[in-house]
């Protein structure tokens, strides 16, 4: 549910609630999403480091939020760049930060609260924020469901054409559902971390500071069905942008 925090951001937790007809976009979707290890939470939560936060995060999303749309309106000029950044303040939530769209392809973001406290200083969250606002402008989220589409329907003709059974012609679309959502998910990594460096350089934060928080989280190495690129990848990626701006 929402409650206005400030003119941009809005906690989840309150009075009015989250709009009903949201795409079925996951929201946990790896291609969209940065979090950090559930065990980051030997988190300091007292009132005023929890009120110390969301006045930090407020400052963060003031100055990061107007360089991205207009990064958006930019580079796509035909999305909807208005950004809505959520806060969801429940506790109980790990540390994490994912990037959807409403029913209206309004994009937004959400941050849980532990995220906020997780970070090691400003830089890291505006970075966040702008690898995440990176993800809308460059369509990754259409860009997956068109790839998990394609997936399914490849696979699913093929079984039927085998002269499969309806229910292995179902297994399949699954199959081709799972493996054409992770097609260029590393590629889409990599290019929302290099956008993301020149929308956070651009809001006068330290991108190769923001991104060592990639050292903090697990890494998933070079899966050949991973999501995301090896962690020494994507800094070395923020490195090379930050160096040409």
């Amino acid at each position: 549910m929402l409650r206005p925090l400030c003119t941009c951001v809005f906690m989840i937790a309150g009075c009015s609630s989250v709009p009903p007809n949201s795409p079925s976009i996951e929201t946990d979707a790896p291609v969209a999403q940065t979090a950090l290890p559930e065990n980051a939470a030997a988190l300091p939560l007292t009132a005023l480091a929890v009120q110390r936060a969301l006045d930090r995060f407020e400052t963060i999303v003031n100055r990061v939020k107007p360089v991205a749309e207009q990064s958006c309106r930019n580079r796509a000029p035909k999305l909807n760049c208005q950004f809505t950044i959520l806060l969801d303040t429940r506790l109980n939530q790990p540390p994490n930060a994912f990037q959807t769209l409403e029913k209206d392809d309004q994009p937004v973001i959400v941050f849980t609260l532990s995220m906020l406290l997780s970070a090691q200083n400003d830089d890291e969250l505006a970075f966040i924020l702008g690898h995440e606002s990176a993800h809308h402008i460059q369509g990754h989220l259409l860009k997956k469901q068109q790839n998990a589409l394609a997936g399914a329907l490849l696979f699913g003709k093929i079984t039927s054409l085998a002269g499969g059974p309806p229910i292995t012609v179902r297994t399949a679309q699954d199959i081709g559902t799972f493996m054409g959502g992770r097609t260029y998910s590393k590629k889409f990594e990599l290019q929302a971390d290099a956008l993301g460096t020149q929308i956070t350089h651009a809001a006068g934060y330290d991108p190769v500071r923001g991104a060592t928080f990639f050292r903090r989280i697990s890494d998933p190495g070079n899966a050949f069905f991973g999501t995301h690129p090896p962690n020494q990848k994507r800094i070395e990626m923020v490195r090379n942008v930050a160096a040409r701006l």
